[in-house]
């Protein structure tokens, strides 16, 4: 959140090359569009969304779908105020600071100028695209995070961000996720941790040995 952060970490040769071919052919009505599609990653719609459904997972019975509303909910917490903690450590100043120069063509100025890394954006897809994830069948899997990638990405046509603000914020999210799924386990009983079934519990040996 300030230039005089411990950690200073400029951008790559890729994220300035990037970063300024977005600058020599962005438009106003596409900066317009890309401000209206960022808006749904922003950290208070993925923290409301993830309440809601923990909510609503409470009405039903089976343990897997709580837990995985348990885990989507305390990603969307997290994921909310560590970037907030990162930032006080790390400053990169935003490429709408140091590439747009006169003429915007319609790139906003966002946030604070040394709030580039890592994307907040991205850090909250991350840790929630890993968590909805598991609760999808494999073949819904891509969609999550081509979704969650697509989202990510328009902070990097809006200049609020480098191409690497984007892709390590997506990487802390999936470690945040990655973090709170074990935490998840370890609270767990040994034999619900193991072997879960659709709604969470093992079946009694005796209803199982029935069926061997």
């Amino acid at each position: 959140m300030s230039r005089y952060a411990p950690l200073h970490l400029p951008p790559s040769r890729l994220d300035k090359l990037l970063a300024r071919g977005i600058a020599d052919h962005t438009a106003s009505s596409i900066e317009k569009s890309l401000k209206v599609t960022t808006w749904l990653a922003d950290e208070k719609i993925l923290l409301s969304a993830a309440a809601l459904f923990w909510l609503s997972s409470r009405r039903r019975t089976g343990r897997s779908t709580k837990r995985c509303a348990d885990q989507i909910l305390m990603n969307a917490v997290i994921s909310s105020a560590l970037p907030h903690v990162i930032k006080l450590l790390v400053a990169r100043e935003r490429p709408d600071r140091t590439v747009v120069h006169g003429i915007r063509h319609g790139v906003p100025r966002s946030g604070n100028a040394w709030d580039s890394f890592p994307s907040g954006h991205a850090l909250h897809l991350g840790a929630l695209a890993a968590a909805g994830s598991r609760m999808v069948s494999p073949s819904s899997r891509n969609g999550i995070w081509l979704s969650a990638g697509a989202l990510a990405t328009t902070r990097v046509f809006l200049m609020a961000h480098y191409l690497t603000d984007v892709l390590g914020g997506l990487a802390i999210g999936v470690f945040v996720d990655h973090i709170v799924r074990r935490l998840g386990r370890s609270t767990l009983p040994e034999e619900l941790a193991q072997s879960p079934n659709d709604d969470g519990e093992r079946q009694p040996n005796a209803q199982r040995q029935g069926q061997d």
